[in-house]
């Protein structure tokens, strides 16, 4: 049994305790929390839910734990019920009931954990985003693996996912790309605010190369507007190519510039305008944004005429929303703290609810270290490390893992010395080993004429089969929690405790009988058990987009 099973029989436990006038007429939640203890000698599960409804139900918790446990008692599968301290209820399921999960997990194969919480909701998930003027650094890196398993797991709960860039192709930052660019064509130091490093170099050959050395004997706004085109172009080209060799593709590449070309910018001021949400002051348009819970009201229109930054901003999400998304999700780097207030005044400002239809993750920053110390140097992009300088060092696959395993509220450090080990020190390695070992075991019993031609659940008895069941069972519940609160990392850290519970099954249990000795039931039964383990390691990777091998 599940927690979901056993969180949906208590709650039609409560029904029928009201329907039969044991409990009085109350509102029940949706859900209960169903969690495994610390300590096995209280049960195989646990819930509080006595604690949360007692008073609801005008009972102290300990009575009513009494009525509701004496009716879970009588649930098949469940083979005790045990009440401790004020009121919690501790749970212990047969050892049939338990294990005929197994069966179920092998059966549903890459479907296991999926769940239907996001089913009819369609959502923009925005992240990278970074500026066409350089290769993606190491924060943008940790963007792409918590965006990209962000996605998979909104994927996996039911959600209609778009993943998108914004394209910022408008602005002062390109023009100062273009006069680097035009700066090493001519073998110039890059200007004070301008661009440096091998990449730029590269890029103003290819251009020069491309277009012919005569783009230098242009007018000089000619000359910027030429090396400013085609360089974007072809540093975005790079760009796309690293996140596909990352494994992230997106389905939207959007384009600030479009906002501007079509009128969207001009569009949305003039709607807000229209709800009495702007103003005319000092010959400038502003948004009436402290009304939203923003620290001040904010520009939108110079007084000489030209948009604010925070134009195209407002543009954007109305945009966003009117390609019929329910829910904009924008994660955004440790420099963008206060873009939050005014980005959810544009959503208040609209209508909309902050917190419901828009959301904003900000994510801390990203150190690389190796003995120690600090890696700051990249011999492409001079003073910042890429994407391509951390898969070079490492692989994507540990590169995803380790980005992704985090909370993105803490600053991490990506230890290159360890990610680099084949040792259980590499949780990357921990959990990819575990797998390949599902697969070793899975090979090596068919050689040895153990097949899954008969499961017994009640031949999974020992402690540590249980204990594995158990963990297996939790991955749903995990996946749920994961997307509830935009955390990734809870996969990856369930992964690798996944990964240490079947160690120890291995350790004690033999899938394989002892040479000479028949193939039992309980082999069997066992080998159900294993390959229901490749299943969610394979399934919980898959949401990390990190590769499951056969072999390592």
């Amino acid at each position: 049994m599940t927690p979901e099973q056993l969180s949906s029989a208590i709650l039609n436990a409560l029904s029928q305790l009201m329907a039969e006038g044991k409990l009085a007429k109350a509102e029940i939640p949706t859900s209960v929390v169903v969690e495994r203890p610390k300590n096995r000698d209280h049960g195989d599960w646990a819930t509080n839910v006595a604690m949360q409804l007692g008073k609801s139900f005008e009972m102290t918790p300990r009575q009513f734990a009494e009525i509701l446990a004496a009716k879970l008692e009588t649930i098949d599968g469940i083979s005790k019920v045990e009440i401790a301290g004020p009121g919690f209820i501790n749970l212990f399921v047969s050892t049939g009931a338990s294990a005929s999960l197994v069966k179920n997990i092998v059966d549903r194969g890459a479907d296991f954990g999926k769940g239907d919480s996001l089913v009819g909701v369609k959502l923009n998930l925005e992240f990278v985003s970074a500026n066409p003027t350089g290769p993606i650094h190491l924060g943008g890196t940790r963007w792409a693996a918590v965006g990209d398993s962000l996605a998979r797991i909104f994927d996996f709960c039911g959600a209609d996912v778009t993943r998108e860039y914004y394209f910022n192709d408008h602005g002062g930052q390109i023009d100062r790309f273009a006069r680097s660019l035009v700066a090493a064509a001519k073998n110039e130091p890059a200007p004070e605010d301008g661009y440096s490093g091998q990449y730029i170099v590269d890029i103003a050959k290819t251009v020069m190369d491309q277009a012919g050395n005569d783009l230098l004997s242009l007018e000089p706004d000619a000359t910027q507007e030429a090396f400013r085109s085609a360089g974007v172009e072809l540093m975005f080209s790079q760009i796309r190519q690293s996140l596909h060799d990352f494994g992230v593709d997106f389905d939207v590449f959007f384009h600030e510039h479009s906002l501007y070309e079509s009128g969207a910018v001009e569009k949305s001021i003039l709607r807000l305008g229209e709800k009495g949400h702007t103003f005319v002051a000092e010959g400038a348009t502003w948004l009436r944004s402290s009304t939203f819970g923003d620290d001040r009201d904010r520009v939108i229109v110079k007084s000489d005429g030209s948009n604010a930054y925070i134009a195209g901003d407002i543009a954007y999400y109305l945009d966003k929303r009117e390609r019929g998304f329910d829910q904009c999700i924008y994660m955004l780097g440790a420099d963008h703290h206060g873009y939050v207030q005014r980005m959810m005044a544009i959503c208040a400002a609209f209508g909309d609810t902050p917190g419901k239809h828009l959301e904003i993750l900000i994510g801390q920053m990203v150190n690389l270290v190796r003995a120690g110390q600090p890696v700051k140097m990249s011999k492409r992009a001079g003073t910042v490390i890429t994407m391509e300088d951390l898969v070079d060092a490492v692989g994507v696959d540990a590169a995803r893992y380790s980005l992704a395993r985090s909370s993105i509220n803490s600053s991490l450090d990506v230890d290159l010395e360890v990610l680099t080990k084949k040792t259980n020190d590499n949780p990357v390695f921990y959990v990819q080993y575990a797998h390949a070992r599902t697969r070793q075991v899975s090979k090596n019993a068919s050689a040895q004429l153990v097949e899954r031609s008969e499961f017994v659940p009640e031949a999974l008895s020992h402690l540590s089969e249980q204990n594995l069941i158990a963990q297996l069972a939790q991955f749903p519940q995990v996946v749920e929690t994961a997307s509830q609160f935009r955390e990734p990392h809870r996969v990856a850290r369930y992964l690798e405790e996944l990964a240490g519970t079947y160690h120890r099954f291995y350790d004690h249990c033999r899938v394989i009988p002892l040479s000479g000795d028949p193939v039992e039931t309980v082999h069997r039964s066992r080998l159900w058990l294993n390959d229901a383990c490749t299943q969610v390691l394979a399934n919980g990777l898959g949401l990390l987009g990190v590769s499951a091998p056969e072999r390592m």
